[in-house]
């Protein structure tokens, strides 16, 4: 059984009802969606996540968590800690942490592009994705037309489930920076956007930033994984995009939110978990990762719940979906509470 089985069930539960309201009613469990076990090489959950990627450290006031899930990251160490590093990054983030408070360790990783964050730094009661007021409203159309243009677990299982709703759902990668997933698990990238038609599009041309302004004119709904900065550069900012398509139900997946000053922090699966305290802790008040990249999952229904909701609120809406947020609500869902 899952250590976030209770919060899996009640988004499954809900989703079964709400997509019945909308198309097919979707069994979620049935989509071999909700865990990447069989798909990578996993250890047992500890200190470690189970890829290896992500670790917990104790900083000189509290536990913090690191994700070096890109290559870019560990080029990043030396920069993070104003150190040189050895062939075990690990090894010297451990000796550096707790002669640091976690706020600044933090803060300069953010400067720095690098997921990090405190443990538990994030509360929420609930799983519900804020709605943010941006278009008129529109009544919701019998055929409903998905543009995905998110990357890696949570986004694409947002329009996986969409999909398996009956609607039609094309997935736009980057020719430049192709979703991951397809090269590192093939199989459960077929099954996150095996139904969905698949086109690339150089974002970075004018030609490929023109026709994705096009598509998504005709959308009814925009699931994203990016900060908001990302769209900023691609001119696709909120008051434009809802400017010529009003009607729209933006799913905007991040690490911490669309709006504040966490907005442009960048978040993985693990850390985000970490960061809303989706966790095992030790009698001795220690921290654990509980599985792989749990904060994907919750984060996949969640958006996929806000969606719903956003097209029966008559669209010109942007679903706040953060990963960190979601982790914390599944954490209080599931009653994972810190040791006093």
């Amino acid at each position: 059984m899952s250590p976030i089985s209770p919060a899996i069930e009640l988004l499954g539960a809900e989703l079964a009802v709400m997509t019945a309201r909308h198309g097919r009613r979707v069994d979620v469990a049935g989509l071999g969606i909700l865990d990447r076990s069989g798909q990578l090489t996993l250890n047992r959950p500890g200190l470690a996540s189970p890829n290896g990627a992500c670790r917990l450290f104790l900083a000189a006031d509290g536990w913090m968590v690191i994700n070096l899930a890109r290559d870019e990251d560990r080029a990043m160490i030396p920069a993070w800690l104003q150190c040189e590093t050895d062939a075990d990054p690990w090894a010297v983030i451990a000796a550096h942490a707790g002669l640091h408070r976690r706020a600044d360790l933090i803060g300069q990783a953010v400067l720095l592009g690098l997921p990090a964050a405190a443990v538990g730094e994030v509360r929420a009661d609930d799983l519900d994705a804020p709605l943010l007021s941006y278009g008129t409203g529109v009544t919701e159309p019998a055929d409903l037309n998905v543009v995905d243009l998110s990357a890696l677990w949570a986004g694409p299982m947002c329009g996986a489930i969409l999909a398996a709703m009956g609607a039609s759902v094309l997935k736009i990668e980057s020719t430049r920076r192709p979703d991951p997933t397809r090269v590192s698990t093939p199989e459960f990238f077929h099954r996150l956007n095996g139904a969905k038609r698949c086109i690339g599009l150089d974002l970075g041309s004018e030609g490929g930033q023109a026709a994705l302004r096009e598509v998504i004119s005709r959308a009814d709904v925009l699931i994203t994984s990016a900060r908001p900065r990302a769209f900023a550069g691609l001119g696709l900012d909120p008051d434009r995009v809802f400017g010529f398509n009003p009607g729209l139900v933006w799913v905007a997946i991040t690490g911490y939110g669309w709006t504040g000053d966490a907005a442009q922090r960048v978040a993985f699966g693990d850390d985000a978990a970490a960061a809303g305290g989706l966790v095992r802790w030790t009698p001795g008040g220690a921290p654990r990762f509980l599985g792989d990249a749990l904060a994907d999952p919750v984060t996949g229904l969640a958006a996929a719940l806000g969606t719903l909701r956003g097209l029966e609120a008559g669209g010109g809406v942007l679903v706040d979906v953060s990963l960190a947020r979601s982790a914390a609500g599944a954490a209080n869902i599931c009653r994972l509470r810190r040791p006093k």
